[in-house]
């Protein structure tokens, strides 16, 4: 009995009083997400989420970097490097500059995060079938949700330690619990993307940051203690770079407070920083060069695409893309255009809601009431520096990436910013309601739970009906893709509208559709074309067209097209049955038309066909 007696009274006054919260928060918080998973689960919807994935998938099987996503915009570059370096490798006597036979290099993802997923793959060998009723789970998929779930709970310490050692215990508490029942968070952690890692790599910097400046003022002679902070602060701006290049471009801010904060050695310690996120992305960067002859691989491009050169997807879909702009006007003028109308949109809506809520108007009204603490006030100068940085980068790195999941994308570079802004919102409505004279002390947890219950109302309203819909159809329907990809055998080439999620869920090679079927009649001599694939670099054995294409708008990208395009395939095979007597694939199952389209060499899908008859028309 009387251990009995000392344990409870350690779990209820003693220390491990704190231990016994933080568990219970814990459970808390992970019984919660079980609700919330139970609740909002779906397939992934965005591109980026399938294509790290199957990448990821790819390294914990041992293939190394190579994806089967394959974009025309990455044959070419590999292609044009292995001939300009005279490396083509030749398989059984066939060429293969492209390296569709032997394994193409992904040059489109940075690395920490798949290889975060490779060793999730690696330590949990999951079924790769999809469930056969919606919402069609898929194992691999849920297990990136609840790894994003973990990684968010990570980000919630973090920032509760960070609030909690520039500000006081309340604002942590109120810091943490906002950030759980803000309902982005959750949506991006189910999303499958690199967010969740990006923020706690954010958090972290700004830890090191406020470590590195607290030395310099309160303790300058350990200048080592400085340095150390520096160089750790020059690494997880490195790491974040190799998570996503977008946010490489921190490293401005963290070097200028470094330079301006960080006591009488501030400079050295500036430099240090930026040498070690130097050294830390150049052997990645040497890599993509010499696949690609880009630094960053295809992504060297984002600032090109979606300019009025480059709309849409186009870029990625050249096979030979030609950098030029219309005689008499400037080279830059693409570039201006694309970042003047993306910073309106910025503006007027995204910079709003950056803080991933309302609490976004607390922070910027709050920006009036001055800081007398150092560290305070100088870490909210490295937000509000970090403002203008990811606003540019956003407004010049938009793509179409950015309209195919719009908020949950990789491309929402504003949201890594919420922690913080979140943290100083917390703390500057404390101060009002410090100032608030209530009848009784106890009244004040009535508005701050008000407080709370108003941030959470997206989040809440997930559990009112209607039901959040299960699938991300259309276009993405787990079972019919991975149905349809097993038709082909593991080393055979399919090409779809949808090749990230042809890869994720189909296991086989997919490249994105070509700008043209056949050359436009204008352009004969046009190289982006689906013979300059299947004649030249390896033969296509399927294509599958979902509602991404069939849905298109019937002016720009049906009329407007022109005959020999994608469009005029499409029309075909729904008017007349068939396809055109210059198409190669002419076996297509039923079931398919009119939301999608699969065209094959011959009826795979039946076990008694075989390769077809030369001539004559197929019927879909």
């Amino acid at each position: 009995m009387p251990f009995l007696q000392d344990l409870i009274h350690q779990l209820e006054q003693g220390p491990g009083a704190r231990y016994l919260r933080v568990i219970l928060a814990v459970l808390g918080v992970a019984a919660f997400a079980v609700a919330y998973n139970l609740r909002a689960y779906k397939n992934f919807s965005a591109p980026e989420a399938m294509d790290m994935a199957q990448l990821a998938r790819n390294l914990a099987e041992g293939r190394g970097y190579t994806t089967l996503c394959i974009r025309p915009l990455t044959i070419h570059l590999v292609k044009k490097t292995n001939e300009e370096r005279q490396r083509v490798p030749v398989i059984n006597g066939v060429r293969d500059p492209a390296r569709l036979h032997t394994g193409h290099p992904d040059i489109v993802n940075p690395p920490v995060y798949p290889v975060l997923l490779a060793g999730l793959f690696k330590v949990l060998p999951l079924p790769q079938r999809v469930e056969a009723r919606p919402p069609f789970r898929f194992a691999p998929e849920m297990a990136i949700a609840v790894l994003n779930q973990g990684l968010f709970l990570v980000l919630l310490g973090l920032t509760f330690w960070l609030a909690r050692r520039l500000f006081d215990p309340a604002v942590a508490w109120l810091s943490a619990v906002l950030m759980l029942m803000t309902e982005v968070f959750w949506r991006f952690a189910l999303s499958g993307l690199s967010t969740m890692l990006v923020l706690v790599w954010f958090v972290l910097l700004a830890i090191c940051l406020v470590q590195a400046e607290q030395i310099g003022r309160e303790q300058p002679e350990r200048s080592g203690r400085l340095f150390a902070w520096a160089a750790l602060a020059g690494l997880v701006v490195g790491l974040g770079c190799l998570t996503r290049y977008a946010f490489g471009w921190l490293i401005v801010p963290a070097v200028l407070c470094l330079w301006w904060f960080a006591g009488p050695r501030r400079r050295p310690a500036a430099l240090l920083a930026l040498a070690v996120f130097v050294v830390t992305i150049t052997p990645w960067v040497v890599r993509n060069w010499h696949v690609s002859g880009l630094p960053f691989g295809a992504a060297t491009y984002a600032v090109l695409d979606g300019t009025y050169v480059w709309p849409g997807d186009k870029l990625a879909r050249s096979l030979e893309p030609r950098f030029e702009v219309p005689v008499g006007i400037s080279p830059l003028s693409p570039l201006w255009n694309k970042f003047f109308a993306n910073l309106k949109l910025i503006m007027t809506q995204d910079l709003l809601r950056f803080g991933g809520s309302w609490v976004t108007a607390l922070f910027l009204a709050g920006l009036l009431v001055p800081l007398l603490h150092p560290g305070r006030r100088r870490l909210r100068w490295f937000l509000l520096l970090c403002v203008p940085v990811l606003v540019t980068i956003q407004a010049l790195g938009r793509t179409h990436l950015s309209d195919e999941t719009p908020e949950i994308n990789t491309e929402n570079l504003l949201i890594l910013l919420a922690p913080l802004v979140i943290v100083y919102g917390a703390a500057f409505f404390l101060t009002l309601l410090d100032q608030m004279e209530l009848p009784l002390y106890s009244l004040r947890y009535g508005v701050v739970a008000l407080f709370v219950g108003v941030v959470a109302l997206p989040l809440w309203l997930v559990f009112l009906p209607p039901r959040p819909i299960r699938t991300a159809y259309p276009p993405y329907n787990p079972l019919i893709i991975q149905q349809s990809a097993n038709w082909l055998r593991p080393h055979e080439l399919m090409m779809t509208d949808i090749p990230w999620a042809v890869a994720w869920y189909g296991q086989r090679q997919a490249v994105l559709l070509t700008r043209h079927f056949l050359p436009p009649p204008d352009e004969a001599n046009a190289p982006d074309t689906f013979f300059a694939i299947n004649d030249y670099l390896k033969p296509v054995n399927a294509l599958y067209l979902t509602p991404r294409t069939t849905d298109t708008r019937f002016l720009t990208g049906w009329v407007l097209a022109g005959e020999r395009s994608w469009a005029n395939l499409v029309i075909d095979a729904l008017v007349t049955r068939s396809v055109p007597p210059w198409c190669p694939l002419r076996a297509a199952p039923s079931g398919f038309l009119p939301e999608q389209l699969f065209l094959a060499d011959w009826a795979r899908w039946r076990r008694d066909a075989g390769p077809p008859e030369p001539g004559g028309s197929a019927k879909p």
